[in-house]
């Protein structure tokens, strides 16, 4: 005689996932007030960083070699900020992913939360530091005369493309560094290389002359993203091909890694 597990109702998949996204949000607000209370800065520490990057590359191709308008739109410094936070957003939360599980072992093992919990909080702590830092783009925009166009409600899904692209990729980064250590290294190494694969402090429309590699180029996931985070600004950086390519990416990395976590988790949680 067989038995048969009664489906979830309506009621007790709404609670769970109420559980689920009060469980994230207060690992979430925990880890933003340990990183902030215990620095004397505090929010300025996530703005500092792109803002430096933006001045040393501005006094590099602007001042030095005077490529002043040959790289991306003027004013040439809202165009490195407008694609400098969204890419620290980018690389501090994959960064995070990778210590996801082995940082915080023995509370991943005696705790019963979703395990996809540790992944989503450093997408969304990395993502609300990302949401404070907007105004610091605002100020300089204004500042430096840069004019706002109606592209800036795509901002919103230039956010959702984001989220869903860091969920995969930490979905599958976090498990695997549990059994390949040395992977947390090379994927430092590979943002690197990430960072000037990416127009950030260039403007997409550079690789025209490339042909085929600009084509290869539009499905670098980030491409598209900053397309869309930039055509507040300039519209005309926008490229929708390369959107639709950020987009499929990132689908893809998303399903590849609710697979592989799936897949993992059980021998994950016994090796740590």
């Amino acid at each position: 005689m067989t038995t048969t597990t009664a489906a979830p109702s309506p009621a007790q998949r709404r609670s769970a996932a109420e559980r689920y996204w009060r469980s994230l949000w207060l690992l979430t607000v925990r880890d933003l007030r340990v990183r902030y209370t215990t620095s004397f800065l505090g929010y300025l520490w996530s703005i500092i960083d792109p803002l430096l990057m933006a001045c040393i590359y501005y006094f590099v191709f602007v001042l030095v070699f005077r490529r002043q308008g040959t790289l991306g739109e003027e004013p040439y410094i809202v165009f490195l900020v407008s694609g400098l936070l969204p890419w620290m957003w980018f690389s501090n939360a994959v960064t995070d992913c990778t210590k996801a599980f082995t940082r915080e072992a023995k509370l991943l093992r005696s705790t019963t939360i979703p395990r996809t919990i540790w992944v989503a909080r450093m997408v969304l702590s990395k993502g609300i530091e990302f949401v404070i830092s907007i105004p610091v783009l605002i100020l300089f925009a204004v500042v430096f005369g840069a004019a706002f166009h109606w592209q800036t409600v795509l901002w919103l899904l230039a956010v959702v493309l984001q989220a869903a692209l860091l969920m995969g990729i930490g979905l599958i980064v976090a498990p695997l560094v549990v059994f390949f250590r040395d992977l947390e290294r090379a994927i430092r190494l590979v943002l690197r290389l990430l960072f000037y694969a990416t127009p950030i402090v260039y403007s997409f429309d550079q690789l025209d002359h490339l042909g085929a590699i600009k084509t290869v180029a539009a499905f670098n996931p980030l491409s598209g993203i900053m397309g869309l985070y930039r055509s507040a600004f300039f519209p005309q950086d926008l490229d929708w091909f390369s959107v639709g390519a950020s987009a499929l990416v990132a689908i893809v990395l998303l399903v590849v890694g609710v697979f592989v976590f799936r897949g993992s988790i059980r021998t994950v949680l016994k090796e740590i």
